[in-house]
């Protein structure tokens, strides 16, 4: 079906699409933790009954089972090599099943594009390339391209299917976010207008948070997609957690009554994703058949609230790897500068998988305006799926917040705690503000570990149960006056410090001297964990930067001349000078490290992390 085929079938009328092809199959007996796309070859009799059942209520544009048939979310059940055989077989089962419209699923690759992600728009490309050509060779009518996030795989999604099928008609959907924002950011009209732009025969929008939702998106994409048809297939409601289940509250009804309100608003294709089943598509076709053009349905909140559980956590991730003696592998990250938290857990994602421990959480470095640290730690955690430290700073915070916010950090299920000053708000973009600061880093330590830890407040008044707080605390191997910094951290030990972060180290010997230095005042060797700064460099200016304008940082003149020797591409050179100071940091008996990564690129972080790990 070319794109004038398709309009000409539009032309007749709104075409209706089927349901959520996954969570109805796991209604026939798929485990939850399996591959969907492996029933294509597996049980081949029940995803074409499904896709029958979808036929028979109406109808007319069936989606194959095939959204992950993709290698990379292949690739995880051992069946990366098997793309060709699942789309064809997914294809054949849906022709089988007499849909008149066969539409070929490409689902998202399921791994970030660089810089939040590792994956190359060259090997997106490919990958899609790959999937398109077996659903095209199989005989989809229509390629659908859908539950996308990001318009730069959009793009290569698309180049993908007019490589293979120049001629073949291609539908693209977004999903977004509550916010009415694709996860990365994009508004509705952002991603109408650059689809449209890219060549889109049709476009829309499918998932979401329900069918008020997608209304309102498709109220807000069909004036910026210019005559380009829109596809309005939402979930039936926003997803909740019910005893361990996740439901779909909305009714055929009520996904029937937002899908006419769609076709008002000028949709052209309806239907539904997770959730809808084919009662949904059988109340959908009967009140589109009965519909009154002065239909109206207002584009309400559609919000589901799961339960919201804090689980227990003790001891911490963390807490158990340094207890057993493992290499911790820590990478920090800043939170944004706006409400948006998409590339923030795209990160965090990108780093958990090449193998990081956990993801340390700055709080407003350099003084300049962030979002809630202790927000985007939660955010990480729950989407995420890796553990966090909070950086806690007294910057800020007098007596009364600093308790309060403790009190609020715990309750949302954070338990590791970095302790510190925090940048002076005098070099930030406030600093005609206050520092308000009540206690010093240590003060603050002490008030953790034997007043919150221990169930009582500054004033030692009882708190209820005590928090389980991990709390650790920042060193400074090259700093210039390095007694005071050791009887700094003497205090900082005494005080309770369960395990200290170092500035960045680009030598051993700063290290070394530190250590030597402690045993010397102490009388006994540092005891606490310590895991060393990393802060590979990526130039020659990078580097300079940091020796010349960083308080405790320190670079050698043998280190620097190897970056500047590279020339302008460093980062090959300072990844390899980074790997090798790893290697000599374990041989020195650290706990682990700390990555900082520069201007963002977690993809050149993970490919440390993984380095490390291996």
């Amino acid at each position: 079906m070319n794109r004038v085929a398709l309009h000409e079938m539009l032309a007749d009328g709104p075409l209706l699409a089927d349901g959520g092809t996954g969570t109805s199959l796991l209604t026939t007996g798929m485990p939850p933790a399996g591959c969907v796309e492996a029933w294509n070859v597996e049980e081949p009799d029940r995803v074409e009954a499904l896709h029958r059942a979808f036929v028979e209520a109406g109808a007319r544009l069936v989606v194959s089972n095939t959204f992950g048939a993709n290698r990379f979310r292949l690739g995880p059940h051992g069946l990366g090599d098997r793309v060709a055989s699942l789309n064809e077989a997914g294809i054949e089962a849906t022709r089988r099943a007499g849909a008149s419209v066969v539409g070929g699923s490409m689902g998202p690759l399921g791994t970030r594009l660089a810089p939040y992600g590792r994956l190359s728009p060259d090997d997106a490309l490919d990958a899609y390339r790959q999937q398109a050509a077996a659903l095209v060779g199989a005989g989809a009518d229509l390629l659908v391209i859908e539950t996308q996030t990001d318009l730069r795989e959009m793009e290569q999604a698309l180049a993908a299917a007019r490589d293979v099928a120049p001629d073949l008609a291609v539908m693209t959907s977004a999903t977004f976010t509550r916010d009415d924002r694709t996860p990365l950011g994009s508004t509705p009209e952002e991603v109408a207008v650059r689809l449209v732009e890219l060549g889109a025969d049709a476009i829309g929008v499918n998932c979401g948070e329900g069918p008020a939702q997608v209304l309102r998106l498709v109220r807000a994409m069909v004036p910026a997609a210019r005559g380009t048809p829109v596809a309005a297939r939402p979930n039936a409601g926003g997803p909740a957690r019910v005893a361990g289940r996740v439901v779909y509250p909305a009714t055929p009804g009520y996904v029937a009554e937002h899908a006419v309100a769609a076709v008002e608003a000028g949709a052209a294709i309806v239907g539904g994703c997770c959730g809808t089943g084919p009662e949904h598509t059988v109340a959908i076709a009967r009140a589109l058949k009965a519909r009154s053009p002065s239909a109206v349905v207002q584009a309400g909140p559609d919000r589901s609230q799961a339960e919201f559980v804090v689980a227990e956590a003790e001891p911490t991730a963390l807490q158990a790897a340094l207890r057993d003696e493992r290499f911790v592998i820590a990478v920090e990250v800043e939170p944004p500068r706006s409400t948006s938290v998409a590339t923030l857990v795209a990160a965090a994602v990108t780093l958990r998988e090449a193998g990081a421990d956990v993801v340390d959480v700055a709080d407003s470095p350099m003084a300049k305006m962030r979002m809630s640290a202790w927000a985007a730690c939660r955010t990480i955690h729950e989407e995420a799926g890796i553990e966090t430290v909070l950086h806690f700073p007294t910057r800020g915070r007098n007596l009364l917040r600093l308790q309060g916010d403790l009190l609020g950090a715990h309750a949302i299920g954070i338990r590791n705690l970095f302790v510190c000053v925090g940048d002076p708000v005098a070099i930030g973009e406030y600093p005609q503000t206050l520092n308000d600061v009540d206690v010093t880093a240590t003060g603050l330590l002490e008030l953790i570990t034997n007043g919150f830890n221990e169930g009582r407040d500054r004033r030692g008044s009882t708190i209820g149960e005590p928090t389980s707080f991990f709390a650790g605390a920042a060193v400074s191997p090259a700093a210039h006056d390095l007694e005071r910094e050791v009887r700094l951290l003497r205090r900082k030990v005494e005080a309770g410090a369960a395990f200290l972060l170092s500035q960045p180290l680009y030598d051993v010997t700063p290290l070394r001297d530190l250590l030597a230095a402690y045993e010397r005042q102490a009388g006994r060797p540092l005891e606490v964990p310590l895991i060393a700064g990393l802060l590979p460099l990526v130039s020659a200016r990078h580097a300079a930067f940091l020796h010349n304008e960083v308080p405790g940082v320190v670079i050698p003149d043998g280190v620097r001349r190897r970056i500047e020797a590279v020339g302008d591409d460093a980062w090959p050179a300072g990844r390899t000078i980074a790997l090798e100071l790893i290697d000599a940091l374990r041989d020195e008996g650290v706990s682990g490290i700390y990555l900082m990564p520069q201007f963002g690129r977690f993809d050149l972080a993970a490919e440390v992390v993984e380095a490390a790990r291996r």
